[in-house]
C-alpha cells in the first residue's frame, strides 16, 4: 500500500505511515514519506499521522483507562509527583480550571509504568499498565521514524544515532472537563512545546488548535485512528530554524470531556542542544546559543520565563539582550 499527503489552508497536512511499506529504510516509499514529513515540519511544524502499527483497540482501551484514572479522588491523583517540572500532576489551576494532567516517565518501560500506577492502584492494574506501555512503545517507534526522516532530509545522517540516544520518553495523560456551554472556554493556553517531538492521540472530543506561520488558528480534528505530531522548541533550535515549532492551544465547548495522551521525546539531563555546523552559514547564522534543556526548563518555570512571550529566545537567542 502506498502513502499520501494532503493539506489545505484550513487543515494541517495528513501523512500515511504504512509500517510494512517503510521497510527497509531508504526504500522508495521511505523517501516519499520523508519528503512529506520534512515539508510538513518546515511549513506547519505539525501534521496528522495515520500509523497502522497501532491497533484502534489499543488506543480505545488506553483512553478508557485514562478516563478511569481521572475519576479517582483528587488526593489519589496528587500522589503523582516528580522532581522534574511538568512531569507530575497538574490541575486545579484558576486560569485553566478545565485542565488536569499526569505524567509517566519512561512510559515505554513496563516496570516504570507499574511503579507509577501503584500510587493510584496499590492492588495493581495490569491492563492499564500494559496498555500505557504498549501505546508508548509504538508511539516511540513513530517518533524515531519522524526524527530520522527529518535528519536525513537535512543531510545529517551522521548525527542520527547521537540524536536518538539523547532523549527519554514522557507520556502525559490529560483531561479537559466539559465546559457545559457552547461558548469557547480555555482548556490549555497557547504555547510551543519544550520537548523534541510530541505525538498526541485523543477521544473524539475536539478542541486542539494550531497557529500557522501567518497567525491563523486552525482547528485540528483528526480522524479517529490518526495521531497529531507537533515538534517543539529544541528541534527548532537544533535545526537552526529550518523546522517550525508552532504555537497550539485547546479551546473547549459542549458537554463532553476531552481525554488525550501525548508522548514527549525529552532531552536527557546534561545534553547540550546545539545546531550542527552544517546548518550554520552566512545565509543561516546561528539563532540560539547552545543550551542545556534542564537548565532552560528551570528558566521557563521561573517568574521571568513565564512572562516571556518566547521563552527560548529570551533564554538563549543570539539577539537576546
Amino acid at each position: 500500500m502506498g502513502s499520501s499527503c494532503e493539506s489545505n489552508n484550513n487543515r494541517i497536512p495528513v501523512i500515511e505511515f504504512q509500517n510494512n511499506d517503510l521497510i527497509p529504510i531508504g526504500s522508495h516509499i521511505w523517501h516519499k514519506v520523508k519528503d512529506q514529513v520534512y515539508l510538513a515540519l518546515e511549513n506547519y511544524g505539525c501534521f496528522e499521522a495515520s500509523f497502522d502499527a497501532i491497533p484502534s483497540e489499543l488506543k480505545s482501551a488506553t483512553l478508557s483507562g485514562i478516563e478511569q484514572l481521572f475519576n479517582l479522588p483528587l488526593e489519589t491523583k496528587l500522589k503523582n509527583t516528580s522532581k522534574q517540572p511538568y512531569h507530575g500532576y497538574i490541575g486545579q489551576h484558576p486560569m485553566m480550571p478545565l485542565y488536569e494532567s499526569m505524567g509517566f516517565d519512561d512510559a515505554n518501560i513496563l516496570e516504570r509504568v507499574e511503579t507509577i500506577a501503584h500510587q493510584f492502584w496499590p492492588q495493581g492494574n495490569p491492563s492499564f499498565c500494559k496498555n500505557i506501555q504498549s501505546l508508548s512503545e509504538k508511539l516511540s517507534e513513530l517518533d524515531k521514524i519522524i526524527r530520522r526522516m527529518a535528519l536525513e532530509s537535512l543531510g545529517l545522517n551522521k548525527y542520527i544515532d547521537e540524536h536518538m540516544e539523547s532523549t527519554n520518553y514522557l507520556l502525559r495523560v490529560m483531561k479537559y472537563a466539559a465546559p457545559q456551554t457552547n461558548h469557547s472556554q480555555l482548556g490549555l493556553s497557547a504555547h510551543t512545546d519544550k520537548n523534541i517531538v510530541t505525538i498526541l492521540c485523543g477521544n473524539q472530543v475536539n478542541g486542539l488548535q494550531v497557529q500557522t506561520k501567518d497567525g491563523e488558528w486552525i482547528e485540528v480534528n483528526p480522524e479517529p485512528d490518526h495521531f497529531v505530531v507537533i515538534i517543539g522548541d529544541p528541534l527548532l533550535a537544533w535545526t537552526n530554524g529550518r523546522l517550525h515549532s508552532p504555537k497550539h492551544r485547546v479551546m473547549m465547548t459542549g458537554n463532553d470531556a476531552r481525554y488525550s495522551a501525548a508522548l514527549f521525546s525529552v532531552p536527557k539531563a546534561g545534553y547540550v542542544i546545539k545546531a550542527p555546523e552544517e546548518l550554520v552559514d552566512e545565509e543561516h547564522p546561528m539563532l540560539f546559543k547552545p543550551y542545556d534543556h534542564v537548565e532552560f526548563m528551570k528558566f521557563y518555570y521561573s517568574e521571568v520565563g513565564q512572562r516571556a512571550e518566547y521563552s527560548l529566545k529570551n533564554y538563549c537567542g543570539i539577539d537576546a539582550v
